[in-house]
C-alpha cells in the first residue's frame, strides 16, 4: 500500500484515530508521517530482543541450525534466520511458516512450550448435567508429541509428556 500523502513510498505507519464516533485512517510512509509530527515512542529505547534471540538461537541442537550456504530464505521477502536473529523481528507474517523450526526450540525456552495451552472450553455431559473439560485434542497433542520425543530419543521429554497425559486422563475420568 503507498503514503495517502506522497504517493510514492511503500506505508510503513498505519494510524487509526477515532473521534466522535467517526474512525480516520492514515497509511503513510515514515518519512511523511514524522513531517506530521508522528513517531515511534519506542523509537530510541534500547530493547536488546535480537541479542536475546541471538543467544538462544546460538545454543539450537545442530537439527535446528542450518549452514551460511543452505540456510533458509523467507521467499516473501527474503530475510534469513540469522537476518532474523539480528533484527530481533521477522520482515513479513510468512517469516513465521518459514522459520517454523527454528522458532519451535526458542518457544520451548521461553514459555516451556510451542504450543498455546489456555483454558479448555466446558461442555456439560447431557445425561448426568456433569460439566467436562474437552481434552480429546490435548489428548491427541500429547500422544503425538509423546512419540516424537521418544523417535528422537528425548527421553527426559517423553516422561514429563507421560506424566501429562496420565494426569489429564485421570482428571478427566474423575469428571
Amino acid at each position: 500500500m503507498l503514503c495517502q500523502d506522497c504517493g510514492k513510498r511503500e506505508a510503513q505507519v498505519h494510524l487509526t484515530q477515532i473521534v466522535n464516533n467517526e474512525k480516520t485512517t492514515l497509511h503513510l510512509c515514515k518519512e511523511c508521517a514524522a513531517a506530521r509530527g508522528f513517531h515511534s515512542p519506542l523509537e530510541n529505547v534500547p530493547f536488546p530482543l535480537a541479542e536475546i534471540l541471538s543467544g538462544l538461537a546460538g545454543n539450537l541442537p545442530s537439527e535446528h541450525t542450518t549452514g551460511p550456504k543452505d540456510e533458509l530464505a523467507c521467499p516473501s521477502c527474503g530475510m534469513t534466520f540469522t537476518d532474523f536473529t539480528r533484527r530481533g523481528r521477522f520482515g513479513c507474517g510468512d517469516c513465521y511458516r518459514t522459520f517454523r523450526n527454528q522458532l519451535e526450540p526458542i518457544m520451548r525456552k521461553i514459555h516451556g512450550a510451542s504450543l498455546h495451552r489456555g483454558i479448555s472450553p466446558q461442555s456439560k455431559d447431557k445425561e448426568s448435567g456433569v460439566s467436562l473439560a474437552i481434552s480429546v485434542k490435548e489428548e491427541e497433542r500429547l500422544t503425538q508429541e509423546l512419540k516424537k520425543a521418544i523417535e528422537s530419543e528425548d527421553f527426559e521429554r517423553a516422561a514429563e509428556i507421560r506424566d501429562k497425559l496420565k494426569s489429564l486422563k485421570e482428571s478427566s475420568s474423575i469428571n
